[in-house]
């Protein structure tokens, strides 16, 4: 055929792209050697590293943490023994808010969707018996990361660890809380502020620590689509990009080292190209908007996690089957490393029987599917690289509209990153409504409840054993010392003074996240949402 087929009405991807009954060549508008190229080259379609998961698997993470330090820790520890490579660590909303759990606004909710740490003391509990030179931990924080990384870095220096051998990622995306998630402190421009002075800190402190990853996944759970993940991922990248550049970093010194973050969700090929074109704009943005001279500037590392949202209460064993197609997608499309989601999470907390299985789910697709034998098996594809072209234009296009805007701050400042998110939710549970979109067990095939399947239940007699916990190390703590740790961080956020050895020398005198968090609230008052209509 010599002409581009026609696609069929009503056959679009999760992002509403149309979709073809057939490709050809004729449907890629340019030839694909330039847009696709080879693994580990510019513009890296194919992948990050020459030789891929032929040379290294993806890291095996599986996020986790509940209760108390200790509960996580044992959840650690069995998640090492089952085959895990890589700690992800979930902290309760508290301290992802700054409030120490015996903060009155804290009650009721230490412990529940994460691990509660309020001092140095709880992060030593939480690596107990684990070697954190040998170990790489990414740490799901965002408003308070600053304070977290000092007191991971504080745990390894009472280890007698050297810090420099530390590998992991801090999360550190506040521009997405904004946007999608709401655990922000802080107003924008002070938040941003604290994120540049983290990347000169590790950059000479923590070569081998990713300061930051810039997460669509939240943007995605949100309810944005593909297309809307890649482009306002990206446009939180470029946002960061040039608050460094602003503070004085040269790029090539901090780009290496930005990791990013992004969702896997079920409309498997669209999924596979999204990652295709995520990758190959990055590398275009660093080298030719940023003038990057180090091709390790232009890779695109990124994290992946299974679609959180896409999990059911009804039927909850059909989760088992998406998150395995979710994370086949991910391993298609060059992921670095991936959590599976467990199958309750829909329900409660994971249990470990649970984690287990979404564990074993990444080992059956690496040691028994073939997929890692040879680098991007889907390249070459018509109906993939016609994809991958489509996401990236239309990508652009909110790239260009952002930037007319005044850029990402501004853009969501007015709203607007936040209002496209809502107006793409809304139109697909819209379409779930009306069962244009079937989601199985839900809207199609459905079936009376099942059996009963165990959850995680949160003893709540951890909640009040934490408040005790932060109450003594306040009443046995080097008072003096600890305050005057506080009172140099406020001296400090109000000068142009890199907060990060403040804050690690405040952890280390058992100041504690909320007191550093209120100290920084005086300083730079705290963020107010836009209200849309």
């Amino acid at each position: 055929m010599s002409e581009k087929t026609k696609s069929v009405p009503g056959r679009h991807t999760s992002s509403q792209i149309p979709v073809n009954p057939l490709y050809t060549p004729a449907d890629l508008e340019h030839g694909t050697d330039e847009q696709v190229g080879y693994p580990g080259q510019f513009p890296f379609t194919r992948g990050i590293q020459p030789t891929m998961y032929r040379g290294r698997l993806w890291t095996m993470r599986q996020y986790a943490g509940m209760g108390d330090a200790e509960e996580s820790n044992k959840r650690y520890k069995y998640l090492l023994a089952h085959g895990t490579t890589g700690l992800s660590v979930a902290f309760d909303l508290p301290t992802q808010i700054g409030l120490d759990s015996d903060n009155p606004l804290a009650l009721g909710e230490v412990g529940k969707v994460g691990v509660a740490i309020d001092s140095i003391e709880d992060m030593e509990r939480l690596f107990a018996g684990i070697d954190l030179t040998r170990i790489s931990t990414s740490m799901t924080i965002n408003a308070t990361a600053a304070i977290l990384l000092a007191l991971y870095v504080a745990v390894a220096k009472k280890k007698g660890a050297d810090v420099r051998r530390l590998s992991g990622t801090v999360q550190n995306d506040v521009l997405k809380e904004y946007i999608a998630r709401g655990t922000y402190i802080y107003p924008p421009q002070a938040a941003m502020r604290i994120i540049t002075d983290m990347f000169a800190w590790a950059n000479e402190n923590l070569p081998e620590w990713n300061p930051i990853s810039i997460s669509g996944y939240h943007m995605r759970e949100a309810g944005s689509t593909a297309v809307q993940e890649v482009a306002f991922t990206l446009g939180n990248g470029i946002a960061y990009s040039e608050g460094a550049i602003k503070a004085g970093l040269e790029v090539d010194t901090f780009a290496p080292r930005l990791s990013f973050f992004f969702n896997a969700h079920s409309d498997f090929l669209e999924e596979i190209s999204k990652f295709r074109a995520a990758r190959r704009m990055w590398a275009r943005i660093m080298r030719q908007r940023f003038k990057a001279k180090n091709p390790r500037s232009w890779m695109l590392r990124f994290h992946t996690q299974t679609a959180g949202s896409t999990l059911t209460a009804q039927q909850p064993e059909n989760n088992i089957a998406r998150t395995a197609m979710q994370a086949m997608a991910a391993v298609l499309g060059g992921t670095q490393s991936l959590h599976t989601n467990s199958y309750d999470e829909a329900l409660a907390l994971p249990t470990e029987q649970a984690a287990r299985v979404a564990l074993r789910t990444q080992q059956v697709i690496a040691y028994e599917s073939g997929v890692a034998n040879t680098v991007d098996p889907l390249a070459g594809s018509y109906f993939i690289e016609s994809l991958t072209n489509e996401i990236e234009a239309r990508a652009i296009q909110y790239l260009d509209k952002i930037e007319a805007l005044g850029g990402m701050v501004r853009a969501l400042e007015h709203g607007y990153v936040q209002q496209e998110i809502q107006n793409a939710a809304y139109e697909h549970q819209r379409r779930v409504d009306q069962v244009e979109a079937i989601v199985v067990g839900v809207n199609q095939f459905t079936m009376e409840a099942g059996d009963a399947i165990p959850i995680q239940r949160i003893d709540e007699t951890l909640e009040r054993k934490q408040v005790e916990r932060v109450r003594d190390l306040r009443a046995r703590r080097d008072q003096q010392k600890s305050l005057a740790a506080l009172e140099e961080i406020e001296t400090g956020a109000r000068s142009a003074q890199n907060l990060m050895p403040l804050i690690l020398q405040a952890v280390e005198s058992f100041a504690t996240v909320g007191e550093i968090s209120d100290t920084l609230r005086r300083v730079f008052g705290e963020y107010r949402e836009t209200v849309l209509l």
